[in-house]
């Protein structure tokens, strides 16, 4: 197989960027680096494509390992012919090759394997030519051998049955079409363990649907069902179906010795290629459903680490509670902790309540609070009431409130890392400096927290555990690298998710930073213990020296471009000096005089080039300060009693599912937009529509407040001028 041409046909690139991307990743330059450093090799491909590619390339590899694996077996074994040796060279998947492996594979003690030693394969050869003048009983005769345990030919003609059996059952060309048969014709039929037994699957408790119509998040639905014994699930086939394809395949006609065939033949089907098949397309079906759930997951948590964060914000985040109270702590906005508290503004108690309620008061007073963070845990809506009636009674309070996911402060607060950080504060407290600081920075907080913790996705538990990590841990990679981070300010954690940099040489530049003072250059990185120079040519570019001795060092210009970017300011009339100050006029300039012509000057190329001019332009620049706002509050509050039908709210996409998109619109509970109302034309999936952290306009389908259910529709509604 030429992978590099195999690749570039499935994703449709070039042949020469496959080719250049591998022997780059091969070479061990990471996806963020190639994405952004070496765009002239690869044809610009992102980071996304690259990680496709990654993952691919693994499977591939894999895959010739172990066709190289089996031939070599085979060959051993002396049975290799040379239409195998195509068969195995031609598989295009792990199961193809396994299959073609299987007769040759040393098995465990089997009917046919006692058969075989009881010298019956010739007897299972001679029934299988069906001969139309063949007759079993008489040939069976010659195999009787009470030394061979062969007592008789009723026992020579059940051997000589159970290795027609595995035979069949070991076809490789059947168990492919078998699998294809009952991949397209099959169905997935789902059944009550219980009927009687209520519980969050009684929708499957009697459903059917064709295999490849089964929505991917119903597949792990059932699955969990299952897990969890409420649900029997199982694969079935058309009636007769598979039976008689398996039996065309292998009867030639109606002799004797073709009814024998016919019998083992049936036998194969029910008691083992059907059992296998079933298994090997529920697993399919489930790596498939998993793929896609990791994929929304990975999708959701990229727009959630790029929400844009609350800048130069004194911000108070409140981890709310009843029986222990709410704790709180108020930040500065550079996330350094000002003050910390406990308020019972959720207690029985109206004394205590106003009690809370006056001292969470003169908090946001006293340190001039701008924004307001609220945990959406329990007792969120109860805390939000509060808030926002101090804002409303209080307009000399210039500070409005959002609610935000706590999903995983819990798990950061009682962390070691959270422990280092915060050594006399308990769990609750840092809880609430990390709910603040998620809101300030979400990017930089985030990255405190095992990805899957995080809590944007769906079925995450049922996820593949390396696969999901894998996935998610390249999400934030890719992330941290597109936001670049001040090497001064950073945090090990945030640094050990650089191009480049491990968590043992992130620890070593915070310890260098901290025992030398601030970098005062990226050159000075390679002081640090550890970081080589291959580690300083991955990291280098994602890096910022703010207030350095070479400018350059705040911006996204890699190092090995300084040459080329000083010499482009020299030739538009500029220099170093001017990295900071009123460039606006240089991409004009660079324009004017030929973006071909200047990169031939300068050595570099047009995709370099160009990036280099939006760093000059925009030194330090962080791509999310180029996104909406989030959507802060600032007092009126309703429940899901004060919803009707038809009214039109503005809300924050939350999360984002198969089947839908869950938007908080200032109540305690989400509302579902299902992917019917999404949009006024047909979506294949949610996030075709919507993304997390969008600021949308929806209109009120229904609400339940009883069963916590609200449906809302953005068809027909409006969504221009909700990002200004």
């Amino acid at each position: 197989m030429d992978i590099i041409k195999q690749i570039a046909e499935e994703l449709k690139l070039r042949e020469e960027q496959v080719r250049q991307a591998v022997s780059l990743l091969d070479d061990g330059k990471t996806v963020p680096f190639i994405a952004r450093y070496r765009k002239e090799q690869t044809g610009s491909l992102d980071d996304q494509t690259l990680h496709t590619l990654s993952d691919r390339l693994n499977y591939l590899r894999k895959l010739e390992e172990r066709k190289q694996e089996v031939s070599d077996a085979i060959t051993a074994l002396e049975k290799m012919t040379p239409e195998l040796a195509e068969a195995i060279s031609q598989a295009k998947t792990l199961v193809e090759v396994e299959d073609l492996y299987r007769p040759y594979k040393q098995k465990r003690k089997t009917k046919a394997s006692v058969a075989k030693a009881r010298g019956l394969q010739p007897l299972a050869d001679l029934l299988m030519e069906q001969r139309p003048d063949t007759d079993p009983e008489r040939e069976a005769a010659a195999f009787v051998n009470a030394e061979l345990e062969v007592p008789d030919i009723e026992a020579a003609l059940s051997g000589a049955s159970d290795i027609l059996s595995e035979m069949i059952s070991d076809d490789a060309d059947v168990r492919k079409r078998l699998r294809n048969v009952l991949a397209l014709r099959g169905s997935l039929c789902v059944k009550a363990v219980d009927p009687d037994t209520d519980s969050v699957y009684r929708n499957y408790y009697d459903h059917t649907e064709l295999i490849q119509k089964t929505a991917k998040h119903r597949i792990l639905a059932v699955n969990r069902g299952e897990k969890e014994g409420f649900l029997k699930v199982t694969l079935t086939m058309p009636e007769g179906l598979g039976e008689g394809l398996v039996t065309k395949t292998f009867v030639k006609n109606s002799s004797p010795a073709g009814q024998a065939v016919d019998a083992a033949a049936l036998e194969a089907y029910k008691k083992s290629l059907l059992p296998a098949v079933q298994r090997e397309i529920r697993g399919t079906m489930t790596d498939e459903a998993s793929e896609q759930a990791i994929t929304v997951f990975s999708s959701n948590l990229r727009q959630l680490l790029l929400q844009p964060p609350m800048r130069g914000a004194i911000t108070l985040g409140l981890d709310p509670g009843f029986r222990t109270g709410c704790k709180v702590a108020v930040v500065d906005p550079t996330g350094k902790v000002l003050a910390t508290d406990v308020v019972h503004i959720t207690a029985n108690s109206a004394q205590a309540v106003a009690s809370g309620k006056a001292k969470l008061k003169a908090l946001i007073q006293r340190h001039h609070v701008a924004a307001i963070a609220i945990g959406n845990g329990t007792a969120s809506r109860e805390s939000e009431q509060i808030v926002a009636e101090i804002l409303r009674e209080s307009p000399e309070i210039h500070a409005a409130y959002m609610v935000v996911s706590e999903a995983g402060a819990s798990v950061y607060s009682a962390s070691k890392l959270a422990a280092e950080e915060f050594p006399d504060y308990d769990v609750a407290l840092r809880s609430a400096v990390s709910i603040a600081r998620r809101m300030q920075d979400p990017l930089a907080e985030l990255v405190k927290i095992e990805p899957k913790a995080i809590g944007v996705g769906e079925y995450q538990h049922d996820m593949p555990p390396a696969r999901l990590n894998e996935s998610l841990t390249g999400v934030v990679e890719d992330c941290v690298n597109a936001v670049g981070v001040d090497l001064n300010t950073a945090s090990g954690s945030l640094l050990s998710y650089v191009s480049g940099i491990h968590s043992g040489i992130a620890h070593n530049i915070v310890a260098y930073r901290e025992e030398n003072g601030a970098f005062t250059s990226r050159r000075e990185l390679l002081k640090v213990p550890k970081l080589g120079a291959k580690a300083y040519e991955l990291c280098a570019g994602f890096l910022r020296v703010r207030d350095g001795k070479n400018p350059l060092d705040n911006t996204g210009v890699h190092p090995e471009s300084y040459a080329a970017a000083e010499a482009l300011l020299q030739e538009c009339g500029y220099s170093k000096a001017d990295i900071g100050g009123d460039l606006h006029e240089l991409a004009e300039k660079v324009t004017k005089k030929g973006v071909s012509e200047l990169s031939r000057t300068l050595g570099v190329g047009e995709p370099t080039l160009r990036d280099i001019v939006k760093e000059l332009m925009k030194p330090g620049r962080d791509p999310r300060d180029e996104l909406p706002k989030p959507l802060l509050r600032s007092g009126d509050i309703m429940t899901a009693e004060d919803l009707k039908p038809g009214m039109e709210l503005i809300g924050t996409v939350r999360n984002i599912i198969d089947f839908g998109a869950f938007v908080d619109i200032g109540v305690h509970e989400d509302g579902l937009v299902h992917i019917s109302q999404l949009a006024d034309h047909f979506i294949k999936h949610p996030l075709d529509a919507v993304k997390v952290g969008q600021i949308v306009r929806v209109r009120v389908l229904s609400s339940d407040a009883k069963k916590k259910r609200i449906s809302l529709t953005m068809k027909g509604v409006p969504q221009d001028h909700l990002d200004s």
